[in-house]
């Protein structure tokens, strides 16, 4: 793969990062209600609201509060909270590391759990295994993420089972894997959440390389199923499922705030949903920002692996 395409790429992924930095401001100071009124009671008098605006820089015209916030980013300076008065690093340190606590765990998880279980549906089509594994993922994906963490509730923490806390409730302070038995439900919620994609779009790219020519005269010339898939179908699909893979990222990260929510799990989901209802700009636009970020580098890393691994597709650039 050529040094060019790559530049390419990138280009195009900071062309996207700031866009999604325009679109993020522009939501966030779309938000109804004011932070000056919320911060200072329905008593305060027009020349307090007034001056608390001038402080907070909220008289500014939009473009040098655009300005103004992304150079605070790209000096790591992710501002105050508008709310608390407490520095937004120091705010979402702990919170940060609880989230990707979760996210990462589901993804060690849900990486190998979604390849073996798309492959042994793949391998068999019709077969006993492809109609369970496919009728669990669809009912699975028939579900918002929110159901899902509350039929997990209802099963393992107070319903049927009672085995598991039906709920999160960690100090916000402390770091969640001090705790291990929290994050049972919350994980499992977030692999449900994103296992069938992953198997579901694994079995179809096995299967069509399966349904190629060179594959079936290699099964003619007698080598099994296993063979076919280790030597002929898997080596073809790396790329592709990389992609796929980037993709599982993104359910993961966009389940986040469902799951934190249903499960009063104290990680950025939480704390974003809590930053929307006081009008918490900065906090809403850190969080935001920080997770589109992730989901940027996260799809380019992606599509160069599968470019970088696929012939196929760098001969069509």
């Amino acid at each position: 793969m050529g040094a060019r395409l790559v530049i390419r790429r990138v280009l195009t992924g900071v062309a996207m990062l700031v866009t999604v930095s325009v679109i993020v401001f522009a939501a966030t100071q779309a938000l109804p209600g004011d932070i000056a009124r919320t911060i200072l009671g329905q008593g305060a008098t027009a020349e307090q609201l007034a001056r608390l605006r001038a402080e907070l820089g909220l008289d500014a015209p939009a473009w040098q509060q655009y300005l103004h916030w992304v150079s605070g980013l790209l000096s790591g300076n992710l501002g105050t909270s508008l709310a608390s008065g407490t520095p937004v690093a120091e705010l979402l340190r702990v919170r940060v590391v609880n989230s990707a606590t979760v996210v990462l765990v589901a993804l060690l998880i849900t990486l190998p759990l979604g390849l073996l279980l798309g492959l042994l549906a793949a391998r068999r089509a019709g077969g006993g295994l492809d109609v369970g594994i496919s009728g669990a993922v669809q009912v699975i994906l028939s579900l918002p993420e929110f159901v899902v963490g509350i039929v997990l509730v209802v099963l393992f923490g107070g319903g049927l089972f009672r085995l598991l806390p039906p709920t999160s409730p960690l100090d916000p302070r402390h770091l969640a894997w001090t705790q291990p038995r929290l994050l049972v439900l919350p994980i499992a919620t977030m692999v449900l959440i994103a296992l069938p994609h992953l198997t579901e779009a694994t079995k179809t790219l096995l299967r069509e390389e399966l349904a190629g020519d060179y594959v079936r005269w290699a099964r003619l010339s007698g080598l099994g199923d296993a063979r076919l898939l280790t030597r002929y179908a898997l080596p073809n699909t790396w790329g592709p499922v990389a992609q796929v893979a980037g993709v599982t990222v993104n359910y993961l990260l966009g389940g986040v705030v469902a799951v934190e929510t249903v499960f009063a799990f104290p990680g950025i989901g939480s704390e974003l949903v809590s930053a929307v209802g006081s009008r918490d700009i900065v906090v809403v636009q850190v969080i935001a920002m920080g997770i589109a970020t992730i989901l940027l580098v996260t799809f380019l890393l992606a599509d160069l692996v599968g470019l970088l691994t696929n012939p196929r597709l760098r001969s069509s650039e």
